[in-house]
């Protein structure tokens, strides 16, 4: 699955946008993709996690999540993480970790919050060589191409 969110991310650095990448399956079975898409639409909000659980709760018909398992390929950022809790996912699987705004556990630990009317299941470090790469290596571009 964290290979189907691998694709997913390189789809969205061949856009020009942050390499992430994430996947919600059901029953074992992929039934949302996406990827970073803030360039393209223009909107801080189009994180790939948040269009992958427009796509699950619409084909589910349903605001809840309750037996899907979400693979990203860096660990969610505070608003992604709000959202997955909102969406009742009960396990999250990441690649690699976000040492700037990860919340589920890096920076923040909402997936987790003992406060929050819903904990989340985390599981980090899937592929994390390669889905930080492809973050590092987009990064490092942009540097680049900036100088």
């Amino acid at each position: 699955m964290m290979r189907e969110a691998l694709k997913q991310a390189q789809l969205a650095a061949e856009h020009d946008e942050v390499p992430v990448g994430a996947v919600i399956t059901f029953n074992n079975k992929i039934i949302a993709k996406a990827y970073n898409q803030v360039e393209l639409l223009k909107d801080p909000t189009a994180h790939a996690e948040m269009i992958a659980i427009t796509q699950a709760t619409n084909l589910l018909a349903s605001k809840w999540l309750h037996e899907c398992c979400i693979y990203v390929t860096i660990e969610p950022c505070s608003m992604c993480a709000g959202a997955l809790v909102l969406a009742r996912v009960p396990r999250i699987c990441f690649g690699a970790q976000d040492p700037k705004t990860g919340a589920c556990g890096s920076v923040f630990n909402i997936a987790q919050h003992n406060q929050l009317n819903h904990q989340i299941a985390v599981q980090g470090g899937l592929l994390h060589i390669e889905c930080g790469r492809l973050v590092s290596d987009y990064f490092e571009k942009k540097r680049l191409s900036n100088k």
